[in-house]
């Protein structure tokens, strides 16, 4: 009996130490896979884009398996500090609030946030694609729309600005684009998807309010990982490197995107 006990513990053990091994040996990465061409499946449910690219080079990089573990957005965070993945590679954005709850790396991307026009108004006002912020701000009968909370809203309220508030992004490009509003502020993909269903009535004004930087999280405290995950980004702009590869396979998707840049456009401060 105690012989069979003892084989069944030394059993117990092998095949603890063999799931630790594997636990050690693949790098999980948390992921909202719902924003393409950036976080997104293939039409075989597999995960694809940019950040899944990243992601895998820094598993190589680290000379471990990857496992993306695809969630909510919100849910990244919590799922970090829990333990159930090692890091977030899901265009997330550097925030004073989020550096209380995560480490994060040095910014790889750079998010613009960019305006959507009614072009009537911007007709009567001599705005352009290439007109720049101060000469929106200044022109004080501007009516602005948002969503509450987000960017849409609080960058304009931070000029002052008043700002009706939508309920969802659809109906806000709606709203611009019929003209009961003038201004929409957000990140390039919206933006330049409302003005493709409305290219009559809308134009995209370029100059960037804020150039959000993109980084990778880590568990708090989780140096070891941090320091990798810094040198494996240092070496993006080598040639042959991670930039190169991205421009390779993605610089003609983002081209047919945004109609007027390619992946610079993310990678320029």
């Amino acid at each position: 009996m105690k012989k069979t006990l003892l084989i069944i513990l030394v059993i117990i053990s092998s095949l603890t130490l063999i799931s630790c091994k594997g636990s050690d040996d693949v790098l999980k990465v948390g992921m909202d896979l719902r924003y393409p061409p950036f976080e997104s499946r293939n039409n075989k449910n597999i995960p694809e884009g940019i950040s899944v690219d990243i992601a895998t080079e820094f598993s190589k990089y680290l000379n471990k398996e990857i496992e993306i573990v695809p969630m909510e957005f919100g849910n990244l965070i919590i799922s970090l500090q829990n333990g159930s993945i090692d890091v977030i590679i899901s265009s997330l954005s550097i925030t004073e609030e989020r550096k209380q709850l995560v480490d994060f790396t040095e910014p790889y991307f750079y998010f613009k946030i960019i305006t959507l026009l009614n072009k009537k108004f911007a007709d009567e006002n001599n705005l352009t694609e290439d007109s720049k912020v101060e000469d929106l701000l200044k022109i004080e009968k501007a009516t602005y729309i948002g969503l509450s909370s987000q960017v849409s809203a609080t960058i304009p309220e931070s000029y002052g600005k008043d700002v009706k508030k939508s309920t969802n992004i659809a109906a806000a490009i709606e709203d611009v684009s019929q003209g009961s509003s003038d201004v929409l502020l957000m990140s390039a993909s919206p933006v330049v998807g409302g003005h493709k269903g409305h290219k009559n009535t809308t134009i995209v004004m370029w100059d960037p309010f804020e150039s959000s930087p993109i980084a990778m999280g880590v568990k708090k405290g989780n140096k070891e990982l941090l320091e990798k995950a810094n040198e494996f980004i240092k070496t993006f702009n080598d040639k042959g490197g991670m930039y190169d590869l991205l421009k390779d396979k993605w610089d003609e998707v983002i081209l047919e995107e945004l109609e007027r840049y390619g992946i610079d456009f993310y990678i320029e401060k």
